[in-house]
């Protein structure tokens, strides 16, 4: 979402590596890969101007303190963690402070108008926002006063019907009596909140207008928010400045920022109209509309990161109290296919994954320049795993041969416990669901170390162990050091835990290893004749 704004400041910051003043020459250059970014990002030129203005001021000569003490610790501090800061604040500033609250009348239904152009979004938002006001135990009514686009009503009632939410409409009726009887009859169902749909125009017109301030004057909404599709970059603020203008908005709420959106219109709009974006709409989703938070939107943007929207995001997808019954299982070891199918559907609920990586700290700063997230991935993931029985999805050591052989150690015979791939089944799943036959193998192989992690982080570390929370950090702590390979490595152990799914090395021909085992005898044969 934010890639151009995210990739410019990312260089901004390498300018002060090994730089402890913050002098005037270096600050410069740092400001102009900074103007660059947020100019192809489409912010306003003079919001730029401004920003890299206030930013230079506060930075330069400043003699950043290498050690800082505090009564806990002694941090490190260094120029680069000094100027994200300084920038991290003005996008703040730039961007705030936002009230995401709305407006309830003391008595009788609220109003709440939505306007903006055609192709804004207005309808599939009207749907997400009904949503977001259920889950804070309000009962929206939808009113249909578009009655000018073409299937304008039918996709707000299907929208209704999905949500379980009531829809009014009267096809070719007048949007604004339409809307003044949607009230009344609001009030007579004990429905509290009337969510208006209004029409929309290819650009801003009187006719437009017109009807808008008509709808406002009769119907008296407490809140009105323009809806702007955030891929049209910097018209987007000047329609949020004609619409002000006229009609006194609440607040904006930026839609299709999981687009190819440059971003622009996140740090623009408030500064040009002095309107607040309260909310901002990802994907098609019913769940997908977001309090706009500056603070994570900054964090984003500068590659720190959205700790609290991850977690708020998570929360909303997730029963909290079977997340804790199901993390307590899967530390037990308790952990199969369906449990990894699960856990798939979830975060395909939360969105993309480009855009959770995003909010988590560090992750997209150590991602290398052009890299892409393929969220495909989970769907191919899900396929597979769709395509196994339900007893190989509750078991799948059935995916696993086991076969023993007798070898000689220093004089003495041993048995040698080997594992392979039952090659039967994987030919089958691949068939089921059109993939290849190594990759059902590396999902297999990738649901194998979740689990042996599971298991691992579930293990006792001893009296401190016992403290809630410590158990966890440690063995978190010691996976910290560990590759990729080395997991693999622990994957590949034979283990004599009945039941433990094992990964095999490589898949081994059933034949060569019945030839194998059929030589050794003869061998033994050989060996006592003599």
């Amino acid at each position: 979402m934010f890639e151009t704004l995210t990739k410019g400041f990312r260089t901004a910051k390498q300018k002060f590596q090994g730089v402890a003043e913050l002098d005037e020459a270096t600050v410069d250059e740092a400001l102009k890969d900074v103007r660059t970014a947020l100019l192809e990002a489409d912010v306003g030129f003079e919001v730029v101007t401004d920003f890299c203005q206030r930013v230079r001021q506060k930075a330069t000569g400043v003699i950043v303190r290498v050690r800082a003490s505090s009564k806990e610790k002694v941090r490190k501090v260094s120029a680069e963690d000094h100027f994200v800061k300084l920038c991290h604040d003005e996008l703040v500033e730039l961007m705030g402070p936002v009230d995401t609250s709305l407006k309830f009348a003391k008595k009788g239904p609220t109003g709440i108008m939505l306007v903006g152009l055609q192709g804004s979004g207005k309808t599939t938002t009207i749907g997400k926002l009904a949503l977001y006001l259920e889950k804070r135990h309000h009962r929206p009514l939808l009113v249909a006063a578009d009655v000018y686009r073409p299937a304008a009503i039918e996709q707000l009632k299907i929208i209704g019907q999905r949500l379980n939410i009531p829809v009014y409409a009267e096809p070719g009726g007048s949007p604004p009596l339409i809307c003044e009887k949607a009230l009344r009859i609001a009030a007579e169902t004990g429905r509290d909140v009337v969510l208006f749909d209004t029409a929309g125009r290819l650009a801003i017109d009187e006719l437009l207008m017109n009807e808008l301030k008509e709808i406002d004057r009769r119907c008296n909404p407490g809140n009105i928010l323009l809806v702007v599709d955030a891929m049209i970059g910097q018209d987007a603020v000047g329609t949020a400045k004609a619409f002000n203008d006229l009609l006194n908005l609440d607040g904006v709420v930026l839609t299709k920022l999981d687009g190819d959106a440059r971003g622009g219109a996140a740090l623009s709009v408030k500064a040009v109209t002095g309107k607040p974006v309260k909310f901002v709409g990802m994907g098609e989703a019913s769940e997908r509309l977001e309090e706009f938070r500056p603070e994570g939107m900054a964090g984003r943007i500068l590659g720190r990161g959205d700790v609290v929207g991850l977690i708020q995001q998570f929360e909303d997808v997730v029963d909290e109290e079977k997340a804790e019954q199901d993390a307590m299982r899967m530390l037990k070891g308790k952990f199969d296919m369906n449990d990894f199918l699960e856990q798939i559907g979830v975060l395909k609920k939360m969105g993309s994954l480009s855009e959770m990586i995003d909010k988590i700290p560090g992750v997209a700063d150590a991602m290398p320049d052009g890299a892409k997230i393929d969220d495909r991935e989970l769907g191919r993931i899900a396929s597979i795993i769709s395509s196994m029985t339900e007893d190989e999805r509750r078991h799948p050591e059935r995916f696993v041969i086991s076969s023993w052989e007798e070898i000689v150690d220093g004089g003495a015979r041993k048995k040698k416990r080997s594992a392979f791939y039952d090659q039967r089944r994987i030919r089958r799943v691949a068939a089921g669901s059109g993939h290849k036959e190594n990759e059902v193998a590396d999902i297999l192989n990738r649901f194998a170390m979740m689990r042996q992690l599971m298991m691992q982080l579930g293990q006792s570390t001893g009296l401190l162990g016992k403290i809630p929370g410590f158990k966890q950090m440690a063995q978190m702590k010691k996976f910290a050091g560990i590759d990729v390979n080395q997991l693999a490595g622990m994957m590949n152990t034979p283990s004599a835990e009945r039941g433990h799914f094992q990964a095999p090395k490589r898949n081994v021909d059933r034949a060569k290893e019945k030839r194998k085992r059929k030589d050794a005898r003869k061998a033994r044969k050989r060996g006592r004749r003599r």
